[in-house]
């Protein structure tokens, strides 16, 4: 998971995916790194833990705002 938890914070850092942006979902971010979703989910508890990330209940998951 280390090395799916460094891809996240890459497209985070690079400005892929900038303060404010939803998250592809689960299910499309699975696909695109060949993992589970269930993979992606506790990645996204990781990254919530750190503060780089927060969920919106209804909304998704979005990167948090510095």
């Amino acid at each position: 998971m280390d090395e799916l938890l460094a891809e996240l914070m890459d497209c985070i850092e690079t400005g892929e995916w900038p303060p404010g942006t939803q998250l592809p979902s689960a299910r499309v971010l699975a696909a695109r790194y060949d993992v589970s979703p269930s993979t992606i989910n506790r990645a996204w508890a990781t990254l919530r833990k750190q503060g780089v990330l927060v969920g919106r209940p209804g909304r998704g998951v979005f990167v948090a705002e510095h």
